[in-house]
């Protein structure tokens, strides 16, 4: 193949190649393991809904919605001068190909004016909202598993 032939080919193939770079973050690019939820007893408002997301690309956790909850916030939860607080955070970054966990303690969903308890067993409904480097925002549904209350939480370190 000569030199132009060679220029000519690679002259078609940089269009393709182009389209396939600039693709939008799928949701089938992102990955979420092992989703629930702690359960609830009558008259409690809120709740935590735990997994591990993987992005195959740089992404981030913009937002979330479920029907059983009239709010819902991504948060997050640090140990700061001697005390637990969370807070509401505006977005979780997603490093590419690095899982990310929501746990109890950490980062995690938060669903508060919940409309009815959540019972062991049930399965609850969340979308998640990503936006991707382009800044395209795609949805994820996914079904997590009611857990019991008590449900363990890892155990914290501890540092004196």
């Amino acid at each position: 193949m000569s030199y132009r032939s060679l220029l000519r080919a690679a002259g078609r193939l940089l269009p393709v190649a182009f389209v396939l770079l600039a693709q939008p973050l799928h949701a089938a690019d992102v990955k979420v393991g092992d989703p629930w939820v702690r359960g609830t007893v009558k008259g409690q408002m809120a709740t935590g809904a735990f997994m591990t997301i993987t992005a195959s690309e740089a992404a981030a956790l913009v937002s979330a919605t479920s029907p059983v909850a009239g709010v819902v916030e991504i948060h997050s939860m640090k140990m700061e001068d001697g005390v637990m607080k969370m807070r509401a955070i505006p977005r979780l970054d997603l490093p590419a190909g690095t899982p990310v966990a929501l746990d109890p303690g950490g980062y995690h969903v938060m669903l508060m004016d919940l409309k009815q308890p959540l019972k062991t067993g049930e399965m609850v409904p969340i979308t998640l909202k990503l936006e991707g480097k382009d800044k395209a925002v795609t949805t994820l549904e996914v079904k997590a598993e009611v857990r019991p209350l008590n449900a363990a939480a890892p155990a914290m370190e501890h540092k004196h």
